[in-house]
């Protein structure tokens, strides 16, 4: 008798394809795609467990509650005589919750530095009770577990203005593998769909089978929560990112650009209260918001001297995609700007709220929870992944 001859039917070159820039991408960047999985996965829920933490420090005691705070100059002298200080305080944080203290920063950078403990010369925040001029608590960010986790899963500890780029690319080309990785997920037929969605693990009794299982169907399940914490992700890496998002959300490549409003009272003595008048009118204007923060050493992110007063006030707790910008006359205290959250369009709502959809914070706790699924399954499919290679060549070998 002759035997039968069973053909298989031929994969296609789509598959083919993907399946190499798959395993050639996983095998390149396998590593770091398991650190900033993990880093960003243990960074979700820090809000929470810093406010249980900081519980004393973020609460000011009821008895000490008075009907004005102190001023804002009394309490940055107090503060600066306190810790003595080389650098200039960056900020305070002010809540609008009667309830909560003022959070003073100290941030400097050294932009020339190639690591992370070089490149940040301070960082700490202090909890201050406004009533009193109190200190809560002093806390050295520089060297706490989660800005660490973050520059990690920033930069991997490098230097933050190109660092980006070591993360950056190996982002791209996870994207690159989610892609791939759904078109080997997608089944040829209606009998294979059935073994895609869900592990059937009666009969299976090898831990190859069961990983493949474990790469496959939690990969597939996970691929478009990854798709955009991998796009959020990039978004601030890369310009040509941001730019497609504003071009497609509103029209045009680049954001409005702020103009520069010239002080009416640049002739006139400073205000010593010109810290106070802007908060007092910041909670006039905004009176449901979460909190604002004041720049105190006359200098923006980029370290250059600010014109102007910028005031930016946060909607909800714990959360930026809800902002509206003040702009006061830095020698008067003058109200000068007023741009609320629902004046930006939706290029800019959309700059405000990225790195809430990154951390998942803009879906609110639940968001936070699929989020940490999602990245743990991220962490998982390295490992996994190296596991179904290692064990397809070893099976090579023997043959």
């Amino acid at each position: 008798m002759k035997k039968k001859h069973h053909h298989k039917k031929k994969v296609s070159s789509t598959k083919k394809w993907s399946a190499k820039l798959h395993l050639w991408f996983g095998l390149s960047v396998g590593l770091i795609v398991f650190i900033v999985s993990l880093t960003g996965t243990m960074y979700i829920f820090k809000d929470e467990i810093q406010n249980q933490l900081r519980k004393e420090a973020i609460f000011v005691k009821a008895e000490t509650i008075s009907q004005r705070p102190l001023s804002i100059e009394v309490l940055r002298e107090k503060v600066a005589l306190e810790l003595n200080e080389k650098y200039p305080i960056s900020s305070v944080e002010i809540p609008l919750d009667k309830n909560k203290s003022y959070e003073f920063l100290y941030y400097e950078k050294d932009k020339k530095a190639w690591n992370y403990f070089d490149e940040v010369k301070i960082n700490k925040l202090i909890y201050v009770n406004q009533y009193t001029g109190q200190i809560l608590e002093i806390y050295n960010e520089k060297y706490d577990l989660f800005p660490i986790l973050k520059a990690i899963h920033w930069s991997l500890l490098l230097n933050s203005d190109w660092g980006k780029y070591v993360i950056g690319i190996p982002v791209v080309l996870f994207i690159i593998m989610l892609i791939t990785g759904i078109i080997l997920w997608w089944p040829q037929n209606k009998k294979m769909r059935k073994g895609r969605f869900s592990f059937d693990w009666k009969n299976v009794k090898t831990w190859k089978r069961k990983n493949y299982d474990l790469h496959n169907i939690l990969g597939f399940y996970a691929s478009f929560i990854a798709l955009i914490l991998s796009l959020s992700g990039i978004y601030f890496a890369y310009p040509w990112v941001k730019n497609a998002f504003n071009f497609t959300l509103s029209g045009s490549i680049e954001l409005p650009k702020e103009k520069e409003i010239k002080s009416p009272d640049s002739l006139l003595a400073k205000n010593n209260a010109v810290f106070d008048l802007t908060a007092e009118e910041t909670r006039k204007l905004y009176t449901t918001s979460s909190s604002f923060r004041i720049p105190l050493n006359g200098k923006n992110k980029k370290g250059k001297e600010l014109k102007n007063i910028p005031v930016s006030v946060y909607g909800e707790d714990g959360k930026f995609a809800i902002r509206n910008q003040l702009v006061f006359d830095k020698y008067s205290g003058k109200l000068l700007s007023n741009k609320p959250h629902q004046k930006l369009n939706n290029a800019e709502k959309y700059a405000n709220a990225n790195y809430d959809i990154h951390t998942g914070s803009y879906f609110g706790i639940v968001g936070k929870i699929i989020w940490f699924i999602t990245g743990l399954i991220c962490t998982s499919l390295p490992v996994t992944g190296f596991l179904v290679w290692l064990g397809k060549k070893k099976k090579g070998i023997k043959k």
